[in-house]
Formats: C-alpha cells, structure tokens, sequence
C-alpha cells in the first residue's frame, strides 16, 4: 500500500492538478513506499500565488513574534527529530545516525535565525551634516524560492528557509522527489509552531515546478543546492528573470596528508569523510593526496579502514553505511570503478557486487578505494557521489597545493599534519572556500557562511550565517532632517549638489 505525497500549501495538503507522480522507494528493499505529485505549471503557480499573497502580513509581522515562531519550531523539532531521521533513512537510505546529525546540523541554523532581531540590526548616526541624521534598515525581499537535492533532505532546505522566514520573506520549497517527505513534515511542524498560512509552502515536482520558480516573476530570489550543470543553468535562468541567485554546485573534496600526520588519526576521519552517509555528500572526501612517504603508509590503512565499514540497511543500528538512494546511481557507480580500473589505476578494495543478506534488492555499494590514481582519469575529474575514494601521489607539499587549486571545483579540502607552519600556508595558498586543519568535512557553524569557490557556487553570496542574512533581504539607507524655528536655512534655494557640513 502506498501513500501519496502532495504538496503542502497555505498550511494545508494540496495534491494538485497535474497529475502526474513519481514513485518514492525505500533503498534498503528496493519497495516502493509512495509517490510524490509531480506539479504541473498551474501547481507551481498556485503555490507561489500563497506565497505572494502572505508576504504583506508576514513583512508586518513584528521581529519579536517571527523569533518566537522559530522558538517554538526549534523546541518542537528538539523533541521530534527522532521522527525525521526515520523518515529521512526510509527514503534516502543513510543510517539513522547519520540522519540524526543532519537534522543537529540544520538545528544549528534554525537557532541562528532565533537571534533575528540582533540580526537585523541597522547602523544610525546622528548629525552625520549639520541637523541630518543617517540611518540604515535591512528588509525582506518577498517570496523566495529554496531548490534542494536528495542528500540533505532536511539540512539543505534548514540553512536557507529558517534565516529567510525570520527576515520577513516566505518561501516556496522544492525538494528532490526522490525523498520528498521530510519537506512536508517540517512544513507541518512550522504550521504547529504557529506560522500563518502560506508563508512556508513545498511544491514537489521535477524541471517543470523548478523552471516555474525560475520564471516567476513574483519569485525574488532563488538558492539552489544540486549538481553543477544545474547550478549553472539555475543561477543563468534566474539571473535572465532579474532574480538574486545563489546556486551551490558539485564539489571533489581533496585531503591532503602530509608524512608527519598521525595517520592512524587521518585515516579513520578520511575513512569516515569518504564512505560516510555512501559517500552522497557535498563535502565528502573523494581525493586523498598523499604527499611523499605518506602514501604506502597511509592506503595499508585506507584499506583496513575500508574493510571494516559495515554496510547495511539504514534503521539497522549495526549499520556504518546504508545504500546509494537509486539502482541508476549505483549503476552510474559501479560504471566509474570499472573505468578507473580500465584507466590503470591499482583497485585496492572493490565495493561492487555487494549483497547484504535479507536486503538483496537493496541498492548496495561497498566501500571502494583506489591508489596510484592521475589528474587525468575520470574517476578522479568527475563527481562520482558514491563511497569511492581515490589516491593520488605527490612528491612535493608544494605539488599537492597544485593539484588542489587545478581542480575545477574549490567546495572544501582539508590538510592532515603535525606543523603548524604547513597548516598554515595550505589555508592562505588553496583556491577553496572551506579549509579543514585536521577536520576532514570543515562544515562552518551556523553563525559562519557555507559555500565553495570556482565550479562549486555559482554567485556571490554563501549560505546561512551573515552571507545569509544579506541575501534574503535588502538595504536601505535614510537621510532624515527635521528643521525648527531656529535653524532658518532650509527657506533658501540651493542648487548645489548636498555635502556635508
């Protein structure tokens, strides 16, 4: 028996008129649980049209009753968030740990948006020129539309909704369809907190609810989190609709080790980094560059640590790695380590044709690990999105930077060593937007801003934290003069441009 998913509007349930679903299937077993309704044009329209309509009273809504709203969700998803991370492991796959971590994470951006009337503090100067005092205000846009991928179904689409519902703006969200039931539930747990109708509504579909955001007109700005072929078309179709973008791409996250790390340290982080939630993370580790002596010392390790990840379904607490979230995408898996074996690289451990007993129609994918891998094989150049971890060698520290900042995308990269004098110089010459010292996945916090450089972000403002605040509202500055009856200059004409005085 399977549910269906509609799309939650006006703080209702709003199965559409489309009529068109995809099914949502659990990748443990390989059974389809539900489908999602797929919005035609006309869905996609009506949830932004709730939107719109709720902007006023929302922007007129004092700091004060925004803040405890997001209190309320905040307590509320405190005490619930065991049921999320269920929902997020039956249609992703990932273990439940690992779904408790991502929904703590997205938490972390939620309370930052509690602090929004400390948030949207202006500046003021009194008699800035002679009897003129200016001051500056921050305010909201309107609607804004939040595009958010399968890996992160919940934490992806908390770093933005929190912080642009708290500014005064109301959102239309687009989950992937492969996992869409999260979206819903956090919109059903927001209403319960208290938010007025249509200021958080979820449009579920594919390239048709996705382009009628872009399009809209109503739709202000747009953030995006998906591969980088879409965060280029996103961010070039938003922009030619004269909407602010900020659209996060693809990401191959490099570790470099150093000889003089602690490598039984480095490697059970750069193992958890990389086969971690099966490798579908943005920031996971998938090119380790191992630099001089390092390499033979750390793969012996790679590969023990490889060996020992236990793979399983995702509700099993035993589980270290649940599976990939489709069969095409371990199929497009599998398809890379065969190529990175036909390109000459050494496959020290081989995830494929994994069979988990009890779970054979489970889309499963070992750890896999290869070494002796060059900049020019595909399984280094590619995003691959799966629990496959290459080694490349470098003689040289420096040679390592090099192929760091040669990579296409800057998403994050860490450094693994004991000198701090190394550390250093990785953190001011690599052309990254996240560094790590010793910390494999360097996810700022909250209250710090989230995003890459190069082929990783396409605009100019990161997630969450102060990038956060300004992209989902605006500033304005006043100039204000209040004559009297003593100061009488304001009865003569000036032609002049005004200065200060």
């Amino acid at each position: 028996m399977t549910n269906t998913i509609a799309h939650w509007i006006n703080n209702k349930l709003y199965p559409g008129t489309g009529g068109t679903t995809s099914p949502v299937t659990n990748p443990a077993t390989g059974e389809v649980t539900g489908e999602v309704a797929l919005a035609g044009v006309e869905d996609a329209r009506a949830v932004i049209d709730a939107a719109v309509a709720a902007f006023p009273a929302w922007r007129d809504t004092s700091l004060a009753k925004r803040s405890a709203i997001l209190f309320n969700f905040r307590e509320l998803l405190n005490a619930r968030k065991g049921e999320l991370a269920k929902i997020i492991t039956a249609e992703h796959g990932k273990v439940v740990s690992d779904a408790l971590g991502e929904v703590s994470r997205g938490q972390e951006v939620v309370e930052f948006a509690c602090g929004i009337p400390h948030l949207l503090k202006g500046g003021f100067t009194e008699n800035a020129s002679t009897k003129v005092d200016v001051y500056s205000v921050r305010q909201p846009l309107g609607v804004v539309g939040v595009i958010s991928p399968f890996n992160f179904p919940a934490m992806v689409p908390m770093w933005f909704f929190p912080i642009a519902i708290a500014a005064g703006n109301t959102v239309v969200l687009k989950p992937s369809e492969k996992d869409p039931s999260a979206a819903n539930w956090m919109a059903a747990l927001m209403t319960e907190a208290g938010l007025p109708d249509g200021v958080f509504n979820v449009v579920h579909g594919d390239k048709v609810a996705v382009d009628a955001v872009l399009e809209h007109p109503d739709v202000q700005a747009v953030s995006f989190v998906g591969s980088t072929p879409i965060a280029r078309y996103v961010h070039q179709r938003a922009s030619e609709a004269g909407k602010r973008v900020q659209a996060l791409g693809g990401a191959k996250n490099h570790a470099v080790v150093l000889p003089d790390a602690d490598m039984e340290f480095a490697a059970n982080h750069i193992t958890a980094a990389g086969y971690g939630s099966a490798g579908q993370r943005c920031m996971a580790i998938s090119a380790v560059v191992a630099v001089g002596d390092a390499g033979d010392a750390l793969v012996v390790k790679l590969k023990q640590k490889a060996e020992e990840v236990r793979v399983g379904p995702g509700r099993d607490a035993a589980s270290d790695m649940g599976p990939v979230v489709t069969p095409q995408a371990r199929d497009r898996i599998t398809g890379y380590v065969g190529r990175g074996q036909e390109a000459g690289a050494t496959l020290v451990v081989d995830g494929r044709g994994l069979t988990v007993p009890d779970y054979e129609n489970g889309f499963f994918v070992g750890p896999t690990l290869f070494d002796r891998v060059t900049t020019d094989m595909d399984i280094y150049t590619d995003e691959i999105f799966g629990p496959v971890l290459v080694v490349l060698r470098a003689g040289s520290f420096a040679e390592a930077i090099d192929i760091v900042n040669a990579n296409q995308y800057g998403n994050g990269t860490a450094i693994f060593t004991s000198s701090g004098q190394a550390a250093r110089k990785f953190q001011r010459d690599v052309q990254v937007g996240m560094i790590g010292i010793n910390v494999p996945i360097p996810v700022p916090m909250a209250f710090y801003s989230f995003g890459g450089w190069k082929d990783s972000l396409f605009g100019d403002t990161h997630m969450h934290g102060p990038e956060g605040i300004r992209f989902y509202t605006r500033a304005k500055a006043i100039t204000s003069r209040w004559p009297d009856n003593e100061y009488q200059e304001h009865h003569r004409t000036h032609m002049h441009f005004p200065t200060a005085t």
